[in-house]
């Protein structure tokens, strides 16, 4: 009783009061009720509008070719273009229109001001060390110029001295944590997509309250969707009476926004400025596999002992001051590390930011497309491939490297699902492998290419993650757990089945069709 009490850990939340009547009468209910409002309400206008459409056709038409023409004209990604034609010409008034706001929305620009400033506020807090720079142009000039373009795009600094390990499962990774959370002496920093109640969520949360009562300064960030899934409005208030200082990144409220499209995916956690975790691992039950929801759950993570967890450090602060007038960094960011001095390699801890117009994530994984030699590994629950994403796998498996994906066998949404499928064909022809874990969901984000270089992070194969998400990831080259990547992914390898020409004609009609359809509006998912 006692053992089971422990493993359950704290839990905050009283269960079996969100019948459908307290639902209505939420906050959630609210915010969901007067989004529906506002959109019955355009909806009606617009109807209203057709009365009048003769006389406004022509004003219509050439809206709409002045929105085509400067979408042309736009910077975006030339598959998202063609989504937006699609909608403009299906919906000539409304697409324009929705087109037009989701560029110009004052919510999204406000967001974008606050990033940009902090930006420039932090560009110099971690300086470059000489040193190590110095060695890895020496050791592989490629991934050099690899490292001075995410430096470039960030306060990302290349790392030596840093310990990686590698976990192959969410509950490696959960055993780990507690460990490490355990030794917290200073601060214990926390940035997650998704938190939800459970085994998990509630031993880790015994350990923050005893922690906070000791004097540490632990924080606590999360994803403002969680309040549509997993917690309610005023969860920050209930941990911070616990001594936990908590925030939810753009939590919804009740006007539309294209604000809530930028979402925090980032999974972080730092302790004492010495350890730091990421990975696709977020705090919830089915993670560890304690709850089933599509079969076996397979996620990665990594731990980072040592000067590169100063960047991660970094990337939370600049989160949690999103809402700040005047954050303090120097004092935290000057605090000793622990460092390992022997650790082998070279170490890169970056973010990616939806508000400017470089892709990180993707040039990150497609420069290890275009220089592997022999072989590229990948992992990824998701596979919704712009055009320059979908060429670089292509292009390197035409000049024979080995290129090969792993997939979800069971998805968690079937959209995507039906969305991948619309890939396999050109893939396999240009000679990518493709596997589909035949046991459950694959959540993992994972490249590791020829031996010697791997990315393990937040970063999936779709829209979501490489346009519209707060990303993070570790570029690792040379570090010892390489290896262990290498023999992960092919340990994996075995329990898929293998897609080929002929599987892909035995796919249900149903996938093949919603995928169909669904290709058109893929960037806007």
């Amino acid at each position: 009783m006692n053992e089971n009490k422990k493993k359950k850990g704290i839990t905050l939340l009283k269960k079996g009061r969100n019948g459908v009547i307290s639902a209505i009468f939420s906050r959630l209910g609210l915010i969901l009720l007067l989004l529906l409002f506002q959109i019955l309400l355009v909806s009606y206008l617009f109807r209203r509008a057709e009365e009048f459409l003769p006389h406004i056709y022509s004003a219509t038409i050439v809206f709409s070719v002045l929105m085509a023409l400067h979408l042309l004209n736009s910077p975006i990604d030339p598959t998202a273009k063609l989504t937006w034609l699609v909608v403009i010409v299906a919906l000539p008034a409304f697409g324009g229109l929705f087109y037009l706001y989701t560029r110009t929305d004052i919510g999204h620009r406000a967001l974008k001001d606050r990033v940009h400033q902090l930006s420039i506020r932090t560009k110099n807090l971690i300086p470059q060390c000489p040193k190590a720079m110095g060695h890895l142009k020496k050791t592989d000039p490629g991934v050099a110029a690899l490292a001075h373009y995410i430096q470039r795009n960030g306060c990302y600094p290349v790392y030596e001295n840093t310990e990686v390990t590698y976990f192959p499962s969410g509950e490696a990774k959960f055993q780990e944590m507690l460990v490490q959370l355990e030794k917290a002496q200073n601060f214990i920093y926390l940035e997650y997509f998704i938190v939800n109640e459970g085994s998990m969520w509630g031993q880790v949360l015994e350990i923050l309250v005893r922690k906070a009562a000791e004097g540490v300064d632990v924080r606590m960030l999360y994803d403002g969707t969680c309040e549509f899934a997993t917690l309610p409005h005023n969860y920050p208030q209930l941990l911070q009476q616990l001594g936990i200082k908590c925030k939810m990144f753009a939590p919804i409220t009740p006007f539309v926004s294209t604000h809530y499209n930028y979402r925090d995916h980032r999974k972080i956690l730092v302790i004492d400025g010495r350890v730091s975790f990421t990975g696709g691992i977020n705090l919830a039950d089915e993670y560890i596999n304690e709850v089933k929801r599509f079969g076996h759950w397979k996620d990665t993570a990594v731990m980072l002992e040592g000067e590169a967890t100063r960047s991660f450090t970094l990337m939370f602060l600049q989160m949690w001051s999103l809402d700040e007038k005047n954050p303090k960094f120097k004092r935290i960011m000057s605090a000793p590390t622990f460092s390992h001095t022997e650790a082998k390699g070279f170490v890169i801890p970056y973010g990616d930011c939806p508000l400017d117009h470089d892709k990180v994530g993707e040039q990150v994984y497609m420069d290890i497309l275009n220089r592997a030699q022999k072989y590229v590994y990948i992992m990824t629950p998701y596979l919704i491939l712009d055009g320059e994403m979908e060429n670089a796998l292509i292009y390197a498996a035409e000049r024979g490297v080995d290129v090969r994906v792993i997939l979800p066998g069971i998805p968690d949404k079937k959209i995507p699902y039906a969305l991948a499928l619309t890939h396999y064909v050109s893939l396999l022809e240009a000679g990518v492998k493709l596997y589909e874990y035949t046991p459950g969901f694959v959540h993992a984000k994972v490249f590791v290419s020829d031996s010697r270089e791997a990315v393990v992070g937040t970063i999936n194969l779709d829209y979501r993650s490489l346009y519209h998400h707060f990303e993070c990831a570790a570029y690792m080259y040379g570090v010892n757990c390489i290896s262990d990547i290498e023999a992960d992914f092919l340990e994996t390898q075995s329990k898929c089945r293998t897609v080929s020409f002929e599987s892909i004609k035995n796919e249900k009609f149903t996938r093949k069709a919603v995928g169909f359809v669904m290709k058109a509006l893929a960037p806007l998912l």
